[in-house]
């Protein structure tokens, strides 16, 4: 992939006069990022070292998160103006547990002094203004998940979930009326129901950068057809790895998702599914087929508040489809509205789909082993 192509997509979508972009990110030889292929490793890493991806500053200094998000989550701030809360117990409850902090209601920058799991024997609840940053220790949730109930201004960074088990248990649930939400650098999967929910009118939420792995029901974004206030759901997905799990990558009703620069592959019945109203943007995600072939699916249902079923529209732009995949687009969508990302945010770091895409996905997706940041502002000039 040459410069020139590359340089003609992070600046494709204007930005208004006396506005400075923030450089995409590239993977330079001098300071790779964690598990970023090399050299020695084989295989054609002859481009890796010029791939563009986002958040080149995210780990500057501890609180460089803060509003960095690309996309519907952008103005996530999650803890930046609060104390710094030091988790250092991995009990389910009590002094220095994760679960304490998440309680509090004002705004904490949570960080972790130990490593290791930590057994939720309900959902661990996330109260508004909080960063659960999981940088430079590794931390497992397991037994339930996440829920972000009625707040805003949620970050959470670095973690894994697995193995939430009961009725409805999702990795990490974002419902009601929630907002402002990123989720980055996570590792979920195998839980009882799906890995990340965002229903019941939860919007401007990114999702960035995780791994989703041995599950079915991936991400749901809209509840069902009688919950038409879900219209107003909004969401981002970008540089994820879908890895083999069954469907939902997502599965949308309402909602306008835009999905970028993601890579999945074997999916067990479709990867991305539109249902009623729903207006999903694919753009430059690499599609990757197993047995199932067929990536896009539809499917009709009647919103509480309509007389006749409806489905949802995809566009599909410079999405690529590997071993035998088809995108399976609806035809007859002339004249049909599909909103376009340009119309709510400015820019985006956007790469073409490649085989060097691919590896880094596969690499550098989910929890990492990064050092936590320093707490310190950054200084102006």
């Amino acid at each position: 992939m040459g410069n020139a192509h590359r340089h003609h997509l992070k600046h494709r979508f204007p930005l208004p006069q006396n506005t400075v972009p923030t450089p995409p990110h590239k993977y330079g030889t001098s300071h790779p990022p964690h598990n970023l292929p090399n050299q020695n490793q084989g295989g054609s890493n002859s481009n890796i070292n010029m791939i563009s991806l986002p958040y080149a500053n995210a780990d500057t200094t501890l609180r460089s998160l803060a509003a960095q998000a690309e996309g519907y989550g952008r103005f996530a701030i999650g803890g930046l103006h609060g104390s710094l809360y030091h988790v250092t117990s991995l009990l389910d409850d009590g002094p220095g547990s994760l679960r304490e902090a998440c309680r509090q209601k004002e705004p904490l920058w949570i960080v972790f002094e130990v490593s290791g799991t930590i057994h939720l024997s309900s959902y661990l609840s996330v109260s508004s203004y909080k960063t659960v940053d999981g940088r430079g220790q590794k931390i497992k949730l397991t037994g339930k998940g996440i829920k972000l109930k009625q707040c805003e201004h949620v970050i959470i960074c670095n973690l894994e979930v697995e193995g939430g088990r009961g009725h409805d248990v999702d990795a990490i649930q974002i419902k009601p009326n929630s907002k402002h939400i990123w989720i980055d650098r996570c590792t979920l999967s195998d839980c009882e129901d799906g890995l990340i929910d965002i229903t019941r009118g939860s919007t401007e939420i990114t999702i960035s950068r995780c791994h989703f792995h041995n599950h079915d029901k991936t991400i749901l974004i809209g509840s069902d057809p009688s919950h038409v206030d879900d219209r107003c759901i909004k969401v981002t997905i970008h540089h994820c790895f879908f890895n083999g799990t069954r469907q939902r990558h997502p599965r949308v009703r309402f909602a306008k998702v835009h999905l970028y620069n993601n890579y999945s592959r074997n999916w067990g019945i479709y990867a991305v599914c539109a249902s009623v109203e729903s207006q999903i943007f694919s753009q430059h995600n690499i599609y990757e087929a197993g047995q199932k072939k067929v990536a896009f699916k539809y499917l009709h249902e009647k919103a509480a508040d309509k007389d006749a079923e409806a489905t949802g529209h995809i566009i599909s732009e410079g999405d690529i489809f590997l071993n035998g995949a088809q995108p399976g687009l609806m035809t007859g969508n002339v004249g049909v509205k599909v909103f376009h990302p340009s119309e709510h945010y400015l820019a985006w770091t956007v790469e073409t789909p490649t085989d060097d895409l691919k590896q880094v996905l596969q690499h550098c997706t989910g929890w990492q082993s990064v050092t936590r940041p320093a707490d310190q502002t950054i200084c102006a000039e």
